[in-house]
Formats: structure tokens, sequence, C-alpha cells
């Protein structure tokens, strides 16, 4: 928000009639002046065609009149469309302008704002309750002139036919003015009460969403449905009485309007009888009178549209209406660059009802220097660091960075000199290079440069994975992309070739350990299904789970011999297992080597059943596909209870080459097939390089595997390009497709790309296992040591030996500070502390 710019909080509706929209609302009202005299033509046309042409006989005269009333429904209806459009386009721009303001503003908010407001209130604010304000906006200009206008117009045309008709017809419309306000005050108090209890009850869904882990661990089903259903009522009986109060006003003035022509036949047929109004004028008058309802009626909606868009308008700002606690950019300044040292001198902070968390803190960090927060939860560790970092605002004392007083820099000041890493840390919708980025895309200034005047190169974000580790997840990432059909031609006949090499360089190597895919040899670690197909499925009717009730497919193991051996395949497979695991607890642990799983083994122990009294032919459909299912999903080299019969072996073989001739003829889409030189669509690229099957899943068969292949990638000078795809991974809401981890790891290696004077970390590694928090303790002690200024909130003792400084916090104080060897001397609070760990 520029310097002297009213905050969108404090801007009245009115503000936003004009505000950007100039224009269009001057082409508004020359539209609207032409509109009212094309609607008022037509009525002359009425009266000159009863009077002059049909009256007098005059063909000539019709045709003219009826060509120029014509003209007028045209023209008018033409512009009523264009004035719709243009108000429509104020509207829209008013809704998208106000959304925008306020969202801006509210991210601008104290932290201590978002504590006691739910994000479904925000997000019912910015979504549903600016519609009606913005729609007042589109409307504030053209209803009210068209149609005060149009009515003006009307009533002076009225007078022109006849004074007194005029004057009895119109006296219904001050009556209808007099009691439509005393309705609409009903209105909005029943509106101001709808729209508050819409906003909890926006509130309270996002609260159960947000907590529904809690709410499904403790069976807390009753209790939600109760909060909620008794919020759903209340706002129903609301709406209800808001409903009648609008319908009351839309009834009231539909019967007033109704009157009009009862008053026009009574007094003007009386009028015309006596010879004291023409026919012609009779006719003109009641289209008048008929056509005045429509302005009426589109006053009285647009005074509802007001009234309800100032309401929800009011209320939404006056929510909103908190003051920023610092300023966002600084004022006809650059951002300070400051030195990395921090002062803190009698730091106090008071929660708004007056609870101290911190009291009197002192302490002093030269540039470079680590300082390690220790204490119990609620000691004001996080309390500090946060008001160090200004995401607080502290009530009383100092803290100086360089030597200036973060009460009074503003947000851009902090964000050039300042990375915070927290211990839940919040990663956006988006790719993990978009949240890499994050930080550094930030300190970008107004005119797009950023501060530092680079970003950071694909070299800078590769060494920062591999310094946070979390390069290896990167990297699989890109791995187990599938690459669209003719966007990485280039890309692709690299890894074609790569996937010669890898069989070439490391097939004799891991032949104990891989089982590569060759057309012309069974495959014992793949299932039967996938040794006949021998590819990749395009279409879900011939994924392998699929097959089996698959009618193309069936028909081909008709066709191919392979019906009746596969059945008895899978009847012996389920026999055999029924025999060895049928008494035995149906733990999975036990059908590891079996085809059949624990939860399959009671439907299988019935056909086994059932294959004692029929034959295989005899069997039903159901049981036959059961069956057929079963043999497809056979592995040999898995599935170690059973041997696959060797001419089965065989007719597989010759079926894999019929399968493929036929289904190429029939849908050659269907399937993309295994060829050491064609890559895989519709497989990832580690599938593709991999091109086979592994015999085991112990990890360091992996880890071997994906030495060998990361170092091919090496060699072709892949290994960036693999590392860009990956990072081009989508995350998922709020990064739930990543482990808690690997969210920790992106939240630092996003701290760290930014390089900051300071970085403040709230145990940001609290959901790392033991090597990657040492990985990542090392780097702090190696890299940043002396280099940035750190203050880390610490909740492990056993990472804080290495720390310049330790301060024990008790009670929001700092009850000891040193280093770790002089305070385990003095066997103080920390010895204490490391004592009880």
């Amino acid at each position: 928000m520029a310097k002297g710019e009213t905050p969108i909080v404090k801007r009245s509706l009115y503000s936003w009639v004009f505000a950007g929209n100039v224009g269009l609302q001057l082409l508004l009202l020359l539209i609207i002046v032409v509109m009212v005299f094309t609607r008022v033509l037509p009525l002359e046309m009425q009266k000159r065609i009863v009077n002059e042409a049909i009256n007098l006989r005059k063909i000539d005269l019709l045709l003219s009149y009826c060509g120029i009333y014509l003209a007028a429904v045209v023209l008018a209806n033409g512009l009523k469309y264009l004035n719709s459009m243009v108000t429509t386009v104020i509207t829209q721009r008013a809704t998208a302008n106000m959304r925008k303001g306020l969202y801006h503003y509210i991210l601008t908010l104290p932290l201590s704002f978002f504590r006691n407001t739910q994000p479904g209130m925000v997000v019912n604010s910015l979504v549903n309750e600016l519609t009606l304000p913005a729609n007042f906006v589109g409307m504030a200009v053209a209803a009210p002139v068209s149609n005060v206008l149009t009515l003006l117009a009307f009533a002076g045309y009225l007078f022109r036919l006849n004074p007194l008709l005029a004057a009895v017809s119109l006296s219904i419309y001050p009556i209808v003015v007099f009691l439509v306000p005393m309705l609409q005050k009903g209105v909005n108090r029943a509106n101001k009460k709808r729209v508050d209890t819409a906003r909890t009850l926006s509130s309270a869904i996002a609260e159960s969403i947000s907590g529904i882990h809690e709410i499904q661990g403790n069976g807390a089903y009753g209790i939600e449905h109760r909060k909620f259903d008794g919020l759903a009522d209340k706002l129903e009986k609301i709406r209800v009485i808001w409903s009648l109060y609008r319908f009351g006003v839309k009834t009231m003035n539909n019967f007033f309007t109704g009157l009009g022509p009862f008053i026009v036949f009574i007094l003007g047929g009386f009028l015309t009888i006596k010879g004291q109004l023409e026919l012609g004028a009779l006719v003109a008058f009641l289209s008048a009178q008929e056509k005045l309802y429509d302005p009426w009626r589109e006053l009285i909606e647009f005074y509802q549209v007001y009234q309800d868009g100032v309401v929800n308008y009011n209320r939404t700002m006056e929510y909103f209406n908190v003051e920023p606690e610092h300023a966002l950019e600084p004022q006809g300044r650059p951002p300070f660059e400051l030195d990395g040292s921090v002062e803190v001198k009698d730091l106090q902070f008071e929660t708004s009802s007056g609870i101290r968390l911190l009291d009197g803190i002192n302490l002093s960090l030269k540039p470079g220097e680590h300082l390690a927060l220790v204490g119990f939860s609620g000691s004001g560790k996080s309390t500090l660091a946060l008001c160090i970092g200004q995401l607080y605002k502290y009530t009383d004392g100092h803290v100086l960075i360089g030597d200036k007083e973060v009460a009074e820099l503003s947000k851009k000041d902090m964000v050039i000199n300042i990375g915070f890493v927290s211990q839940s840390p919040f990663i956006f919708e988006g790719t993990l290079e978009e949240n890499l980025l994050y930080s550094c895309k930030a300190m970008i200034d107004g005119q797009g440069q950023p501060v530092n005047n680079h970003l950071p190169t694909l070299d800078d974000i590769i060494a920062v994975l591999h310094q946070t580790g979390i390069f290896v997840d990167v990297l699989r990432f890109g791995l187990n992309t599938i690459l669209a059909r003719d966007e990485h031609e280039d890309l692709v006949e690299v890894l074609t070739r790569v996937r010669r090499n890898f069989q070439r360089d490391y097939g004799e190597e891991l032949a104990d350990y891989v089982e590569f895919f060759d057309e012309n040899k069974y495959l014992y670690y793949s299932s039967v299904a996938e040794n006949l197909t021998f590819g990749a499925s395009a279409k879900e009717a011939f994924n392998n789970s699929n097959l089996a009730k698959n009618e193309y497919f069936l028909n081909f193991l008709d066709r191919a011999d392979l019906t009746r051996p596969l059945l008895s395949l899978g009847a012996a497979l389920s026999k055999q297992t029924v025999d060895i695991l049928g008494n035995l607890t149906p733990d999975a642990v036990f059908f590891e080597q079996s085809p059949i799983t624990a939860d399959e083994l009671d439907d299988y122990k019935l056909i086994v059943e059932h294959q004692k009294r029929q034959k295989l032919h005899q069997l039903t459909g159901t049981d036959r596909q059961r069956l057929l299912e079963l043999a497809l999903r056979f592995t040999p080299g898995i599935h170690k209870m059973a041997a696959l019969p060797q001419m089965l072996e065989t007719l597989i073989l010759e079926g894999r080459a019929l399968f493929r001739e036929k289904i190429s003829a029939d849908d050659p889409g269907a399937f993309s097939f295994y060829q050491l030189a064609e890559y895989i669509y519709s497989q990832t690229i580690l599938n593709n390089i991999f091109f086979g099957k592994t015999k085991t899943a112990s990890p360091q068969t992996q880890e071997k595997i994906d030495q060998s292949i990361v170092q091919l990638l090496i060699e072709e000078d892949l290994l960036e390009t693999i590392i860009e795809i990956g990072m081009r991974y989508d995350v998922g809401t709020k990064g739930d497709k990543l482990s808690g981890g690997q969210r920790q790891k992106l939240a630092i290696a996003r701290a760290f790309l930014k390089a900051p004077r300071i970085l403040i970390m709230d145990e940001a590694t609290s959901a790392l296992d033991n090597k990657s928090q040492a990985r990542i303790q090392n780097l702090l002690e190696t890299r940043w040591k002396n280099k940035s200024t750190l203050i880390a909130v610490v909740h492990r003792l056993d990472t804080i030996k290495n720390f310049d400084r330790v301060a024990v916090m008790k009670a929001g104080k700092i009850a000891e500070m040193g280093t770790y060897n002089e305070l385990i001397a003095q066997k103080g609070m920390l010895y204490e502390l490391v004592g009880k760990k």
C-alpha cells in the first residue's frame, strides 16, 4: 500500500463506483439517455397508429409508424444488452479489485489476528461476502439513473396525455416509497445476523477439516455433528426470516403496481366514454402504465441490493479493520542491508490478555555467532525468536539488528536480512522448484529485480539440495516422472542409450539382482499377464487387474489355446495354497510367497470346494474368472509355493508374439511394447532405464542399482536434467505428497538458498532422523559459522555443544547463558536439563 493511500478496510463502498471505471460509467450514461428515448417513442407510435393510421385508414401511415415502432424496440433491446454488458464488466472488475485489495491487506495483519481467526471465515469473506457489494458497484450508476429517467419520461408522457389520469395513477407510488424502507429495516437486521452466522459456520467447517485427524482419532463424530447442526439450524431460521422480509418488499411492490391498471381502466374508461380522452391515448396510457412497472421494480431491487451490499461490505471491512504492525516497504530509501549483529535489551512481550511471555530479556550476538535457545516447553524460546524476527511485535524493550530497531524496520528490511525455518514449515501447493525459490523470489523488488541481482543458479540449487539431504528425493522424483510424448525427443534418445549402457556395463554385475526384459525369454519375476502382454497398457481395460474380464483378451486366450492351461494353473495354485495355508492364521507374512492374499483365502477355499464336485468346464463364470485372475498374477520368482509348467511357459512365449501382432493390428495405441531400442512413454524414466524387474527388495540391492544408474546419468551429463525434471514435481496441497522429513529438508533448503545474514531456526530439524539431523548440524557448524548469525530454538540437547552461546530460558527469562562447557561446569539448569534428557 502506497504512503497516504487509504487502507481498504477504511474505504467506503461508494469509493469503488468510479475507481477505475470512469470511462465505463460515462459510457453507461450515454447509453441510458438514448435508451430512455427509445423506450418512450413506442408509446407515441401506439397512439398515432390508433388515432391516425387506423382511424383514418391510411396504410402508408400504418407502415411508417410500425416501422418506427419496430426500430425503437430493436434499438432499445440492443442498448439494454449493451448496458448489461458494461454493468457486468464494472461488477466483475469491482469484485476482483475488492478481493485482491482485501486479500493483500489481510496478509499484512499481525499473527495474533490469525490465532483468533479461522481460515474458513477469511475464505467466506473473500469469496462470498464481497459479491453483493460488488453487484451494487456495478449497478450504482446505471440502475438509478436509467430507471429514474425512464420513470420521469413515462410520467411526463402520461401528464401530456391526461394530467388528471396521470396524477391519480401515479399517486400510489409515494405510498410504496414510504413503506419499503420500513420493511427494509427488518431485511437489514436479518442480513447482519445472516452474515455473522454464515461466517461462524464457515469457521466451524474449516476447524473441523483442519482437525479431521483428531475427530477421527477420537471418534468425536457426535460432538462435531451437534456443533455443526446447531449452527446450520440457526442459519436456516435467520435465512427464512431474511427471505420473508425480502419477499414482503417484493409482494407489497407487486400489489401496489397491480393497482395501476385498475385505476387506468376505471378512470380512463370513464373519460374515454365521456369523450374527454382519445382511444389511442388510452391505449398509450395503458402501455405506459404497464411499462412503469419495469423501472419501478428495478429501482426496488436496486434498493435491496444497495442495502444488502452496504451491510455485507461494512461487516466484512469492520472485521478486518486491524492495523498492520509494520510497514511493508521502506519509504524513500532502499531496504537496509544490515551486518547481522543482534542486541536485545530489556525485552518484554505481553499477550492481548495481559499474560507476560517474555520478561527482561538481554543478550548480544556478534555477526556470524550462533546462539542456541533451550528450556522446557512454555519457557519463551520460540516467542523470543519470533520477536527478534519481527513476527511478534514486542511490547517493551529493544531488539536491534545492526544498529536498527526491529520495531521500526519495514517487512522488506527484515526479508532482506533474515531467513526463518519453523518446526512445522508450510509448503505451498505447486512444484518443488517454486517452494525452493519462494524466499528468494520474495526478495525481488517492485521493479522485478532481485535485491542481490540474481536468483540462485541450478548449481546453487543442486549444492543446497546435497547439503540438506533432499537431493536423493528430488532425483527420485525426476526418475519417477513419466515424460509426455514428443516433448523431450532429444532426452528420450539419450535415455534409450543409457538403458543399453546400463545392461552392457552392469548386466553381468547385477545378474543376481535384476531380471532384464528380453522378448525372447520368459521373465520369472514378472507375472503371467506381464509375460503375455510384454508391454505397458495405455488403456485401463488392458491393465493387468482387468484382463480376466476383458472380452478382447479372453477371446485372444481362446485363440492362443491358453484358456484351459491357465485355468488349470489357477486351479492348481488355489488348491496348493489352501492345502498349505488354509489352517493358518490369516497373517500377511504367511502369504508373501503366494499369489493369493490373506483376505482372499476364504473365497478360494470355496472355489476349491466347488472343484471337488465339478470339472473346470463346469465351474461358474465367477469361479472361472477368479481362477484366471490367479493364474495371470502368478509370478514364479516370487510365488515359490508352486512351479510354472514348462509346457505353459512355452505357450506363453508363443502367445506373446501372437498378442503383439493381433493387438497392434486391432488397437495400435493400446500397448507400448518392451523393446530395447524404443522408449516406453507410459513408464517412468527410471523404469525405462532399468528395463526389468528386481529379484529382491533389499535396500542394499536398490541402493546398488540406484548408484549404477546415477553413475550412467553423470557420464551422459544427464544428472542436472533429471534434477530439473524432479524439481517440477507437484508437492500437493500443503506439501501432502511429501513426508514430514522431506518438508523440513525443503524448508531448510529454502532458507539456505536465500543465504540470509541472520538465520532463525525454530526446532527446524525435529522431524528429521538422527543421520539427517547430524548432517544439518554439521553444515551449520562448518558452512554457516561466522557467515550467518544463527538463533536456533533447540529441543535435542546433544546438538548444542558447538554453539557459541547457549541461553537457558525459564518462565520468559534467560536463567543462564554461556558456552556449553561453561554452563555444564556451573552445574546449573543446563546441567539438570542434560541430565534429565
